[in-house]
């Protein structure tokens, strides 16, 4: 018998339960993964949301700190409005309830303005201008409001250029400083100065500090305009009247010297001049490393007619080319 068929039916069925066994494993081995799938995918989604609520939180407070900061600074920045309010009341209350001295003054008043040409040997290298625009009020003073402005001419700005500001409130019946501003540019430097004049408890409070004061004391400016106040007539040449001039953070002496009388002749015209010298030892307004020299009309007016700094080389000249609104006549023109 031939037994070849059979074999082969035999091996033809154990190959077709082989491959049917290895379709069924593979099919339960690829069926293993897709259930543990989700598993993982939720176990990575609630990681992730967890972070995100930390994050969230994180950014809750931190929000809330900022949010805690602005309060803080806007409730610092309002109480201290308040503080700044409340000192400034003290301060108008106590300039309605002192009594202060009364300086007669015919010399100077709101509207005048003086023009002066500025000289540097004989170039002429600037503009300077001193007025009074009007009358303000600080702490309920009136006061003259007095600004000088000195500033370099295009021929010479490209050497040194120059745009200083000056200005002063000076009370109208002490002829003493309530507030005294400078603002410097020259060439490279620059230099903003403030100071607010206590004259009732004797404080000057500047962008620098507070400093004692004595009772009237001046900066460069009105020290200025008080010198036009004092009667030369009753002097003698080399007498000499003290001030107090304060200047960044401490108060000087400041002497005005007679140095006798001359008639000069300038821009303006021709006048009869009283020649005094300050003797100042800091806050000019020139940086001056010498003697400064003063001629004044002669007169109730006292119009500054020219003014010679002293600098570290050569001098510098001011002379008045121009003048209007003076307090009256300026009767010590001759011509």
């Amino acid at each position: 018998m031939d037994r070849k068929p059979h074999t082969r039916s035999v091996l033809r069925a154990v190959m077709i339960l082989l491959v049917v066994a290895g379709l069924t494993g593979q099919t339960v081995r690829q069926a293993k993964p897709p259930s543990s799938a989700p598993k993982k995918a939720q176990k990575i989604s609630k990681t992730k949301a967890a972070a995100k609520a930390r994050a969230d939180s994180i950014a809750a407070v931190q929000r809330a700190d900022s949010l805690r900061g602005v309060a803080a600074r806007a409730a610092a920045d309002s109480l201290q409005r308040y503080a700044d309010s409340l000192a400034a009341q003290r301060n108008a209350d106590s300039l309605k309830a002192a009594r202060f001295r009364k300086v007669i003054n015919t010399a100077f008043g709101a509207g005048e303005r003086l023009v002066f040409d500025v000289s540097y040997g004989f170039v002429t290298a600037g503009e300077a201008v001193m007025e009074i625009p009007g009358i303000d009020s600080i702490g309920g003073r009136k006061c003259y409001r007095v600004e000088f402005r000195v500033n370099s001419l295009p021929s010479f700005s490209w050497i040194y250029r120059v745009e200083d500001r000056y200005l002063t409130f000076i009370d109208v019946e002490t002829i003493a400083p309530l507030r005294f501003e400078q603002h410097i540019r020259e060439g490279s430097f620059r230099r903003d100065f403030i100071a607010d004049f206590d004259q009732v408890n004797h404080v000057a409070r500047t962008t620098e500090g507070e400093f004692p004061i004595p009772p009237y004391v001046h900066d460069i400016m009105s020290a200025f305009y008080f010198a036009r106040t004092i009667d030369f007539s009753a002097m003698k040449t080399g007498e000499l009247v003290v001030l107090q001039n304060f200047y960044k953070d401490k108060s000087y002496e400041l002497g005005v010297k007679l140095l006798g009388r001359q008639e000069l002749e300038v821009a303006a015209g021709t006048f009869n001049t009283v020649v005094v010298e300050p003797l100042v030892k800091e806050g000019g307004l020139f940086k001056s490393e010498g003697r400064i020299v003063i001629w004044l009309t002669d007169d109730e007016r006292k119009i500054p007619i020219r003014v010679n700094t002293k600098v570290v080389i050569g001098s510098i000249d001011t002379e008045l080319r121009e003048y209007a609104g003076t307090a009256g006549p300026v009767r010590a023109r001759i011509r």
